[in-house]
């Protein structure tokens, strides 16, 4: 099946009844949730995953995706008009976004900014059909070594590129690879880490571990806020019309930040995030009046707002054509495939097409949805900013535990919850940030059986992933990732030295 032929195929899955129902769900809550500051996507998604069990797979997947790339447009809508980012990957938007709220241009802003969305969102589709379909040609011929090499790779890319610290960062992998190992060996059938509790023997799920991760710490940290309410600026239907000028100026930021956010997907790491200050700075660098930036240039909303809407296009490539999550918000994607029994990977588009185009085709489907929904109904969502906190933190903490318990009925997944909330709290105190930790508990049970499977072809021999060029490249750039930047910087500081002398 081409590429066009598979997109076809997949919007007669897409336009189904029930999967257009699910689409419409996940982007609505996903616009709500990007309006919200503080829950974001990933716990939104994960909240959400015990209510999808009664779906077929891709009709779940339909859902949490349209949830992840929906968010995007909502953390905009309140960036521009509060000053208040719903979303980490909206920071930028808000300093171009308010200063024209400011101004009067709201309305302009609003309307450049889901357009570029939806221009971005429309581009990296076609970017996913073309790229994913000869990505999973070609994974086909791996190996185990070269998964091991790969998710090995994303884990010290993604160690680099999340923020803060680098120790820390490799602190919260080595966690999540320790959680993971919780429970049975798959193998032997060796309790490793129940500590003599053999309810651990089950091991240690991912929903409740991410659910109190950013759910429940989300409430406490809510509880610690005390009430909050925004003051919302008004904007008007007849004035969400941008002038031809405003139009003009930004078309090539919306076409640059498409690309940029896309790239930025493929790699390892907070994509989004990124994504919106490298197009910031593209379009500051190559503006002919920098000085306007600050102040309300327009430029600085449509590049940042198209980059972070491509870059979720571009993070599902991974996740589509191998199986591996490259940035958190896809690790949960890739979980609710495994909880439905569906293994990921390059064979999903031979053996499961309905989901793979399913999916891809929903995107287009759902941004189309996000463009009529955001800009009539704009506000609407920001009046969910007036919901009283105490309202939503039970709300919240409610969807916690009944998800937790619906998972399997057991009182240590509420446990772990609970447990999971106050670890996420102190992160948040100390600005730690968690993605590290649940991307290597969702790919650590993958990394100990692809490590296994390679020592059994080379009769134990280590050696095997340093003889295949493929292992090895893909090993290479993991460590070049983390040791490049400091020795790049070293190299800085001894050069400065020298010329000071």
């Amino acid at each position: 099946m081409g590429p066009l032929e598979g997109l076809a195929y997949g919007f007669g899955i897409a336009l189904t009844a029930k999967n257009l129902l699910a689409c419409f769900a996940g982007v609505l809550i996903g616009t709500v949730v990007g309006v919200l500051p503080g829950i974001g996507p990933i716990g939104a998604m994960a909240l959400l995953i015990p209510t999808t069990f009664a779906l077929s797979p891709a009709t779940a997947v339909i859902m949490l995706a349209g949830i992840y790339y929906g968010s995007m447009y909502g953390g905009s809508t309140t960036s521009i008009l509060v000053r208040v980012p719903g979303e980490a990957a909206s920071v930028v938007t808000a300093v171009e976004g308010y200063a024209m709220t400011r101004r009067g241009r709201a309305g302009a802003a609003l309307a450049v900014s889901a357009v570029g969305s939806f221009v971005a969102g429309t581009l990296g589709i076609f970017g996913v059909v073309l790229l994913a379909s000869w990505l999973a040609e070609q994974a086909l011929r791996f190996g185990p070594p070269e998964y091991f090499a790969l998710s090995a790779m994303g884990l010290l890319v993604l160690s680099r590129l999340s923020g803060g610290s680098v120790l820390v960062s490799f602190l919260m992998v080595g966690l999540g690879l320790a959680v993971g190992t919780v429970g049975m060996e798959p193998i032997s059938g060796v309790n490793r880490f129940t500590f003599g509790w053999l309810t651990l023997g089950q091991g240690i799920e991912l929903v409740p571990v991410i659910m109190g991760l950013y759910g429940v710490a989300e409430v406490l940290v809510l509880v610690e806020q005390g009430v909050w309410r925004a003051q919302v600026a008004r904007v008007r239907l007849r004035e969400l019309f941008p002038t031809k000028g405003e139009w003009r100026q930004s078309a090539a930021p919306i076409a640059r930040g498409s690309v940029i956010g896309f790239a930025a997907g493929l790699v390892p790491g907070p994509a989004a995030v990124l994504s919106t200050f490298i197009s910031y700075a593209v379009e500051r660098r190559l503006s002919r009046t920098p000085e306007r930036f600050g102040q309300g240039a327009i430029e600085g909303v449509a590049g940042p707002e198209a980059a972070n809407n491509g870059a979720t296009a571009g993070a599902m490539v991974p996740l589509l054509s191998l199986g591996i999550p490259f940035a958190p918000a896809t690790a949960i994607l890739l979980s609710a495939l495994i909880i439905h029994g569906v293994q990921p990977g390059p064979l999903l588009m031979a053996q499961r097409p309905e989901i793979f185009w399913g999916v891809v085709a929903s995107m287009y489907v759902g941004n189309v949805l996000l463009l009529i929904l955001n800009l009539p109904l704009v506000g609407v969502f920001v009046s969910v900013l007036r919901l009283p906190q105490h309202v939503l933190s039970t709300l919240v903490l409610l969807l916690c535990l009944v998800g937790a318990w619906a998972l399997n009925n057991s009182a240590l997944d509420l446990w772990v919850l609970v447990a999971m909330g106050f670890i996420g709290y102190v992160f948040r105190k100390l600005a730690v940030d968690p993605a590290p930790l649940i991307v290597a508990l969702v790919l650590g049970p993958f990394m100990e059986n692809t490590l296994r499977q390679t020592l059994f072809m080379a009769r134990g021999e280590w050696s095997t992933l340093l003889l295949r060029p493929l292992a090895l490249g893909l090993l290479l750039i993991g460590l070049l990732a983390v040791a490049a930047p400091p020795a790049v910087a070293a190299l800085r500081r001894r050069q400065a030295l020298a010329g000071a002398q």
